[in-house]
């Protein structure tokens, strides 16, 4: 069964979306390599990565069904942050976002019965729990760490051993 319109144009919507994600967790990453956290800016780099391969999760499918991929543009991300903690706050709050973005495209694919495509995005409903729960694991930890740049130091350390 080819994909209705309706599903095509927000699935590539969520493509340009997960493409979006990345461009921030880079410009992130930017941030941190700039304030030497190579840790931190490593732990964004991996996260950039994944979120292309969500956008390319989607890209294929789309082409599965029969549709037709149609990129957009794709908005300039902030690029300054106050501290590592307003940045995690972003990425925690960014992640949010993207869920409710999934939950509606679930939302579309019930209402339109296309089975196929609320198997699909079950996988993504599965892996934003885990974004959601590692980058709010993230903003605790600094909330905790405060002004401690020791703890900084070691933390920072911690997210550079992200693969």
């Amino acid at each position: 069964m080819k994909l209705e319109d309706k599903m095509l144009n927000a699935l590539n919507e969520q493509i340009n979306k997960e493409i979006f994600s990345a461009y921030l967790y880079y410009s992130m990453a930017a941030y941190f390599d700039s304030m030497n956290l190579e840790g931190f800016a490593n732990w964004m780099k991996v996260q950039a990565k994944e979120e292309l391969t969500h956008a390319q999760k989607l890209y294929d499918y789309i082409y599965d069904k029969g549709g037709i991929v149609e990129l957009d543009n794709i908005d300039k991300p902030k690029k300054e942050w106050g501290s590592p903690l307003e940045a995690f706050k972003d990425a925690y709050d960014h992640e949010l976002s993207v869920t409710q973005s999934i939950d509606k495209l679930v939302d579309l694919a019930k209402e339109l019965n296309d089975h196929a495509t609320q198997n699909f995005l079950q996988w993504f409903v599965n892996e934003q729990v885990e974004e959601e729960a590692n980058t709010k694991k993230i903003v605790d930890t600094l909330q905790m760490i405060g002004e401690s740049k020791t703890a900084l130091f070691m933390f920072n350390g911690q997210l550079g051993s992200r693969q």
